[in-house]
């Protein structure tokens, strides 16, 4: 266990990464107890329900923004390493969790939390907890270069460069959530950034040529095929089964029923 001593005597007490650990864990926890307790009610099982104030849902996002607004200015106008400072880690991780977790009803200002469009906060969720996590550990494009020599400070500064550079045309490309990973797996981003673009995207309708766009359709439709699948029961993993009925884009947004997956409707 002797490097895992090293790592958390390196990355965490020296790195100043204890808030930012714990944050992590608070988010992480907070998501899974969160789907638990939403599936929990969408089953009709234990003492869980929805919370209504005045005939008006409540929806986990909005105790989320407001922990997520204290936790941000008790962080920025805290002591550094102080117990305030862990403390507005906590409020954080806590609150971001509450509020990606209802991002893609934020996003469409709709009721989708149990829809194919809800999995987008699923996604998101993924997304956030793998730079978060990858931040946490210590991951990054230049890792332990001797800041005293200046050569190799100088070569530091230009591998970013080239590394957030790479990262950009990945996003181009139409590959974000490969060029978030790709801020601290550099090599993921620079493969990424010299395969072909999605059909869709700003990379492909500005310099690609209409063969070329061709040939990234028909790759883009061989990727989604051979990948779609296994993403789709991940998200249902985690997220738990959309609801079979379509939905209605043009409906008026109504408050969320975790319950059936449908808006509750006041009687």
């Amino acid at each position: 266990m002797g490097w895992l001593n090293a790592w958390w005597q390196h990355e965490v007490v020296d790195g100043y990464k204890g808030p930012l650990l714990l944050s992590f864990a608070a988010f992480v926890v907070t998501f899974v107890t969160t789907r638990t307790i939403t599936r929990l009610i969408r089953a009709g099982r234990g003492p869980f329900h929805n919370v209504s104030t005045g005939g008006v849902h409540m929806h986990h996002s909005t105790p989320g923004i407001v922990l997520l607004i204290v936790g941000g200015f008790t962080g920025v106008g805290s002591p550094p390493l102080s117990p305030w400072t862990y403390l507005a880690g906590l409020l954080v991780g806590v609150g971001a969790s509450l509020v990606l977790d209802e991002f893609a009803m934020i996003f469409r200002l709709q009721d989708v939390y149990w829809s194919q469009e809800g999995q987008l906060s699923v996604n998101v969720v993924t997304l956030a907890a793998a730079c978060v996590g990858l931040a946490a550990v210590g991951v990054s494009p230049v890792n332990d270069l001797p800041a005293s020599v200046a050569a190799v400070r100088y070569l530091a500064v230009v591998v970013l460069l080239v590394n957030f550079t790479l990262v950009a045309v990945t996003a181009l490309k139409g590959k974000y959530p490969t060029a978030l990973i790709g801020l601290f797996l550099g090599p993921v981003a620079w493969v990424a950034a010299v395969r072909l673009a999605r059909p869709t995207s700003p990379w492909a309708r500005r310099r690609y040529s209409p063969a070329k766009r061709a040939r990234a359709q028909r790759r883009a439709a061989a990727f989604d095929d051979r990948w779609a699948p296994i993403r789709s029961h991940w998200d249902d993993f985690v997220g738990g089964t959309p609801t079979a009925a379509p939905l209605d884009h043009t409906a008026t947004a109504a408050p969320l029923d975790h319950t059936a997956g449908q808006p509750a409707v006041d009687h």
